[in-house]
């Protein structure tokens, strides 16, 4: 009986342990996708569009976004 409730210990600490490296990996993966620019805007056509890159307007500066 011991051993099965350690078992379920262990496994639901895995389950938990993946769950916050999976979304430790998408908060870097999602802030690697835009490029720092502090340029001021209104609109996504104030911002300069690249050769590899989308420029949005977002909170008044302009981010550029990869094109993958």
């Amino acid at each position: 009986m011991q051993r099965t409730k350690n078992m379920a210990e262990t496994l639901k600490f895995v389950y938990v342990l993946i769950l916050f490296i999976s979304l430790f990996l998408v908060l870097i993966v999602c802030d690697s996708a835009f490029v720092a620019n502090t340029e001021t805007c209104i609109t996504d056509k104030d911002c300069p569009n690249g050769r590899n890159y989308i420029g949005r307007c977002r909170k008044g500066h302009c981010q550029q976004r990869l094109v993958r």
